[in-house]
């Protein structure tokens, strides 16, 4: 790696002030404001973050989900060589993210700008959606979850209109939730949380 990527970490003690949890929470309004306040953001190594829980990097993780004859599906993929987080390839996810990078800071709303980039880099959307902010994810159950906090996002999309744009996301499609729960073995944590908690 040719140059160490700078990405946005909020300190562990934060989520331990505002109240720490496990797994999903539904119940954002307490956490956001605190969370996407500047004051308690800042921009550090991905490699020295990568191993140290003390700092939680701030994730978006947004679910496409669309309506088809009256059934709700949602945009599936597996994750290929290509992704950056090596500990969840070959695992399924409904979840398009990645990290906040130091790029992304200009403007007002750095949180923002990092999802819609990540969004832009990931997948071609061709038709209107409305997002919402839906959850908190905070996985410490394992290494690469202990390091990262999700604020989940739903894209409610007008219309099933969505391809990938990068190769490093595989048989990528909109699935029933039907057929999605059918095969949750094989997805990743954060989308089995997600699957089992949202729908």
């Amino acid at each position: 790696m040719a140059r160490d990527e700078e990405v946005l970490v909020v300190p562990a003690s934060l989520l331990m002030e505002l109240g720490p949890f496990s797994g999903f929470l539904r119940s954002v309004d307490r956490y956001l404001p605190a969370l996407l306040d500047r004051s308690n953001q800042s921009f550090r190594p991905r490699s020295l973050v990568e191993d140290d829980p003390s700092f939680k990097q701030l994730i978006p993780y947004v679910i496409l989900e669309c309506n088809d004859e009256n059934e709700t599906r949602l945009f599936r993929y597996t994750r290929g060589k290509g992704q950056g987080e090596k500990r969840l390839h070959a695992l399924q996810s409904i979840g398009i993210g990645g990290h906040i990078s130091v790029e992304d800071a200009q403007g007002d709303d750095w949180y923002r700008n990092g999802m819609q980039r990540e969004l832009a880099e990931e997948v071609v959307i061709e038709c209107s959606g409305k997002d919402q902010i839906v959850g908190l994810i905070y996985d410490d159950t394992s290494e690469v979850g202990r390091v990262h906090l999700g604020i989940v996002h739903v894209l409610q999309l007008a219309t099933c209109k969505a391809t990938a744009r990068e190769d490093h996301l595989l048989d990528a499609g909109f699935e029933s939730i039907e057929t999605i729960n059918g095969q949750s073995h094989q997805l990743e944590t954060w989308s089995q949380l997600c699957l089992k908690h949202l729908y």
